[in-house]
């Protein structure tokens, strides 16, 4: 079993780097599926989703391979299976993306129901409608489903939800659609107009994507192409809260401060010091935290996953803070945790009420999913003594190198484990844009 273990009360300083994001990145290596000639990804986090979306990539044939320490290549012209592997789905919500791509290019897709973080119901509802309006025959047969089509007929389909997953993937299915597709209440996340504008360099038509109605033009197929994934905004969220708890000052190279509007103007209504800037963003502060009210909602709104490392530092705030999730009825597992370093929180339903205390204290704590991991860490490097969290693997699946990151900012940490265990991350330039 790995683990982290912090020694708390030290200011994090100095310059982070942020990796590419984990979202956009799967969404578009799903995408890449539609081309039937080499894609290359530039900027690729070396994180275990992205290792978990290459091996289930590898397993239908497609060529997948690092030609450079965050460059990626991608040849699916010789997909020979359409089946996707259930021990790798099951893992991986983001593989359940592969879907509409093999339909849209194959005409047939057999895939197992999704995994992933336990944070509550996330059901592939939304879809599977928009594949069935896109002419598809789906059916559902135990843990899988398969779909099938002669060429995607192009059609509206409107999400009770704006979903990014669901948005991102009915994306990829009708850019090869025949006609006009439009999404209404499509998400606005700029993980889906990454998607966007990849599938545009490889020759597709969109267009609102960033909007609430996006509109495709069918075409008949997408070449190949080079592509630059954006910056995580999570990942530099992330960082940007850590550097509040520690009272420290922390400047995040190569954060998209547009991307983290919601984020940083929490921060600054909590009394943090946000500077933006072309190149990335500047965070400190030197006293305790003002409470805020927090309430989760597709984007532009505050994001789901950044309540959680939020909350974290709301337990030190000065005042009383309430935190509303409406998107995940289980993101509140964490709590308990929290509990155990000293936190005051009074929890009901998907309302937490977050009584500010002076200091939290070291313990012993569990990731509950990943970014449950983030707000531990971030608890942990505010707190008295030393705090040891366990079932790290969820925090590998979302942050690159961050033991590393972190040391280089002055925070006492260490990885530690029980027994050798042979790692699939190749080591890497901790900083590199």
């Amino acid at each position: 079993m790995e683990r982290i273990t912090i020694t708390g009360g030290m200011p994090l300083q100095g310059e982070v780097c942020v990796s590419g994001s984990k979202n956009a990145a799967l969404a578009i290596m799903a995408g890449a599926v539609l081309a039937s000639e080499p894609v290359i990804l530039h900027n690729l986090p070396r994180i275990t989703d992205i290792y978990t979306m290459m091996a289930m990539l590898r397993r239908l044939g497609t060529v997948v391979e690092f030609i450079h320490p965050r460059s990626l290549l991608i040849d699916a012209s010789r997909i020979s299976y359409l089946e996707a592997p259930h021990n790798l789905v099951t893992r991986m919500r983001a593989s359940f993306s592969v879907t509409g791509p093999l339909v849209a290019r194959f005409g047939f897709a057999r895939v197992p129901l999704p995994g992933g973080c336990d944070i509550g119901a996330r059901p592939v509802d939304f879809h599977i409608k928009g594949l069935r309006l896109l002419g598809a025959r789906v059916e559902m047969d135990g843990d899988f489903v398969t779909a099938e089509a002669g060429r995607l007929k192009g059609n509206t389909i409107y999400l009770d939800y704006p979903s990014a997953g669901a948005t991102q993937h009915l994306m990829t299915a009708a850019v090869l659609a025949e006609g006009t597709t439009v999404i209404e209440n499509a998400a606005e996340e700029p993980e889906v107009v990454d998607l966007a504008k990849f599938l545009i360099a490889l020759g597709a038509r969109i267009d609102g994507h960033g909007t609430r109605r996006i509109t495709i033009e069918g075409v008949s197929r997408l070449r190949g192409g080079e592509y630059t994934i954006i910056p995580d905004r999570l990942e530099a969220g992330t960082y940007a809260i850590a550097a509040a708890m520690t009272r420290g000052s922390v400047r995040i190279v190569n954060a998209n401060a547009e991307h983290m509007t919601p984020v940083l103007m929490k921060l600054q209504e909590a009394g943090v010091q946000v500077e933006a800037g072309e190149t990335g963003v500047h965070v400190q502060l030197h006293s305790r935290p003002r409470a805020v009210n927090i309430k989760t909602m597709p984007h532009p709104g505050f994001p789901t996953d950044m309540q959680q490392p939020m909350t974290a530092l709301l337990c030190v705030a000065d005042g009383v803070s309430i935190v509303s999730e409406t998107v995940y009825e289980r993101r509140f597992r964490y709590v308990q945790e929290l509990h155990r370093m000293g936190a005051d929180i009074e929890q009901e339903n998907r309302t937490a009420v977050v009584h500010g205390v002076e200091r939290l204290y070291g313990a012993t704590v569990q990731a509950t999913d990943l970014r449950a991991g983030a707000a531990l860490v971030i608890a942990g490097l505010g707190a008295e003594g030393d705090t040891t969290i366990e079932d790290v693997h969820h925090i590998d699946r979302g942050y690159e190198d961050l033991v590393a990151k972190l040391q280089s900012l002055g925070a006492q940490v260490v990885r530690l484990s029980d027994e050798p265990v042979a790692s699939a991350v190749e080591e890497v330039p901790v900083c590199s844009v």
